[in-house]
C-alpha cells in the first residue's frame, strides 16, 4: 500500500487517478498525456519529487540527465543544503521541451551534542582510516547504480517502530568536535526488534562497515536506494530480492553508536534524502 503522504502528492504526477481513496492509476495511453506532470507541493531541502513525463523523454535537473522509466515515471532528490531554485527540462522524442522551475523550499535544522564515545570511534587511527577509506569507494560505487528497478515510485513502509532519536539534518558534535550533519532517522528500539524492507527491492550490500556497524542497502530503482543501519542481524544476501515488508534484520548498536537503534537512510543517487516525509502518520 502506498504511504498516506505519497498517496496524495501521486495524484499530481500520475495521468489519471481514481477516485474515492483508490491507488491513482496511469492512463491507458501515457503518451497522449502532458509533456510533465508533478505534485503540487514544492520540493524541500532534502525531499524526493516523483514526477511523469511521455515515454521516451529525457529529463535533466540542472543541467544532469535523469533516467526515465518506460511509462515516463522519474525521480529527482534534493539535498540537506540544496539550492533555492533548480531547473527542470523534459524533451520530448519529437522535440518539444518544455523548462520548469522548481522553488526548493527551505528548512531549519537541529544540532545534538553527543559525548562519552569511545576516542577511536571519533578520531580514527591510520589503520582505520585505510579500512574507512575503502569502505566509502564501495559505497560510491554502489550509489551509481542506476537500475530499472520501479519500485522507486510505490511508496514507503515504516521498516521498524520505535522512538525516534534522531531526525534528517541535524549536526552532531562527538565529544566537543562539530561533525558532519545527521543524514538519516533513528529509530530507537532493543537490540533483536525485526527489520524490515521499506519497499521491494534488490539488496545491494549486506556487510559490516566500520561507522555504521551491520549494514543492509536496498536498490528500489532509478537511483533511490535504502540504507538500514547499525543492524545486530543480517538477515538477507547481496542480490536477492526483498518483497515490501520482508524482513532483513535485527536492530542492534553495531559500529559507531551510543545505544540499540536502526539508522534508516535514503538515497537518490549520492544525495542524502529525509526518509521521514515519505512514510506513513507513525
Amino acid at each position: 500500500m502506498l504511504s498516506r503522504r505519497l498517496a496524495l502528492a501521486l495524484p499530481g504526477l500520475l495521468l489519471g487517478a481514481c477516485g474515492g481513496g483508490a491507488e491513482p492509476v496511469a492512463a491507458s495511453n501515457p503518451s497522449a498525456g502532458p509533456l510533465l506532470a508533478l505534485p503540487p507541493e514544492a520540493p524541500a531541502q532534502g525531499g524526493l519529487l516523483l514526477g511523469r513525463t511521455r515515454p521516451g523523454s529525457r529529463v535533466t535537473l540542472d543541467g544532469r540527465a535523469v533516467s526515465v522509466a518506460p511509462d515516463g515515471r522519474f525521480a529527482l532528490g534534493f539535498s540537506r543544503d540544496a539550492a533555492p531554485a533548480a531547473e527542470l527540462v523534459v524533451t520530448t522524442p519529437g522535440g518539444q521541451t518544455e523548462r520548469r522551475s522548481l522553488a526548493v523550499a527551505r528548512r531549519e535544522w537541529d544540532v545534538q551534542r553527543i559525548n562519552g564515545l569511545p576516542g577511536a570511534m571519533v578520531s580514527p587511527n591510520a589503520q582505520q582510516m585505510a579500512r574507512i577509506t575503502r569502505e566509502r569507494e564501495r559505497i560510491a560505487a554502489l550509489r551509481k547504480v542506476d537500475s530499472d528497478l520501479p519500485h522507486f515510485a510505490e511508496g514507503f513502509d515504516w521498516p521498524a517502530h520505535g522512538r525516534i532519536s534522531g531526525v534528517y539534518g541535524s549536526q552532531r558534535i562527538l565529544n566537543g568536535e562539530p561533525r558532519a550533519p545527521h543524514l538519516g532517522l533513528d529509530i530507537a528500539a532493543p537490540t533483536g526488534t525485526p527489520c524490515a524492507t521499506m519497499a521491494p527491492g534488490r539488496v545491494l550490500l549486506a556487510e559490516d562497515l566500520y561507522f555504521t556497524g551491520n549494514t543492509v542497502l536496498v536498490d528500489h530503482g532509478h537511483g533511490v536506494v535504502s540504507l538500514y543501519a547499525h543492524l545486530s542481524a543480517m538477515d538477507v544476501r547481496e542480490g536477492a530480492m526483498l518483497a515490501r515488508g520482508q524482513r532483513l534484520g535485527a536492530i542492534g548498536a553495531t559500529g559507531r553508536v551510543t545505544g540499540p537503534h536502526l539508522h534508516l537512510g535514503l538515497h537518490w543517487f549520492a544525495t542524502a534524502l529525509d526518509p521521514q516525509p515519505l512514510l506513513p502518520p507513525a
